[in-house]
């Protein structure tokens, strides 16, 4: 209990102090920490036997993230995201040379990492630019987190207090309906204080920002259960020592940001 504390006081700092020290700090930050993700991700994948192309794919990834930067700082043009097209082909291409026997299993969980891993934090990132362009603000990648946080918190204390209807007992048997709405309300509670400091969003905005946080973050959690079963392993590693690996720390994230991101940008802009 003692490791996971001194882990988690140390790792909300830093992650902290990555929005609070400017844009260049924030995006090199969450530039690395999506690969760390996704190298992490293909490392889970590689216990049952699938070999997806994890070079090629980091290359990707940090282009994807760098575009997603570059629209935000320099304002480029989608059509700079045809750069992808090359390495996409290259790992078919790559495939035919590798002799396996299941190549699309390969292929497959190559794009799937892009999917469940990289666009969610460039979503997430993003976030830190929304309404701003070409501006920064850490309000709202601030306030996401505050709120997954108090989601996670509130579904924990309520659900070990008052927890008695399974959610989804096949994939997490310990979560409940109790303190599913637990967290929602624990993580509204925290939109509602933040409204108060961060006046340019109004708490019925931040309230439903909470909502889907809660509602999506949850899912998250629990389609990382599923891969983790699927697996049958009890870690997506081991990084973050008494929490696991970064998959576990930021399931919620996975889900939550790019809903979260549509939600503001359609009301934002």
């Amino acid at each position: 209990m003692k490791t996971r504390a001194i882990t988690a006081f140390f790792f909300t700092i830093v992650m902290l102090g990555s929005m609070f020290l400017g844009p260049y700090v924030y995006s090199a930050f969450y530039l690395l920490l999506s690969l760390a993700a996704l190298w992490e991700f293909f490392k889970l994948i590689k216990t049952a036997g699938i070999r997806p192309h994890r070079n090629i794919a980091m290359v990707a990834a940090a282009l994807i993230f760098f575009m997603t930067a570059g629209y935000h700082f320099l304002q480029f043009e989608t059509k700079y995201l045809l750069l992808l097209v090359p390495l996409i082909f290259s790992v078919f291409l790559s495939e035919l040379y590798k002799k396996d026997k299941i190549p699309f299993a390969n292929i497959s969980y190559t794009f799937v990492g892009f999917m469940y891993v990289t666009v969610p934090f460039c979503f997430f990132y993003s976030l830190g630019f929304i309404g701003h362009i070409p501006d920064y603000s850490f309000h709202l990648p601030l306030s996401f987190m505050l709120m997954l946080w108090a989601n996670d918190t509130g579904a924990y204390l309520f659900g070990s207090k008052f927890g008695k209807t399974r959610l989804f007992e096949r994939h997490s048997p310990k979560k409940s309906w109790e303190g599913f709405f637990g967290g929602v309300f624990t993580s509204v509670l925290v939109a509602f204080i933040l409204s108060i400091y961060f006046t340019e969003l109004s708490f019925p905005i931040l309230g439903g920002m909470a909502v889907l946080i809660s509602s999506f973050g949850t899912l998250g959690d629990l389609v990382e259960s599923m891969l983790k079963r699927s697996l049958n392993v009890k870690d997506s590693g081991d990084i973050l020592p008494g929490h696991g690996g970064l998959l576990d720390r930021f399931d919620g994230l996975l889900m939550s940001a790019p809903v979260v991101y549509v939600y503001l940008y359609l009301i934002l802009n």
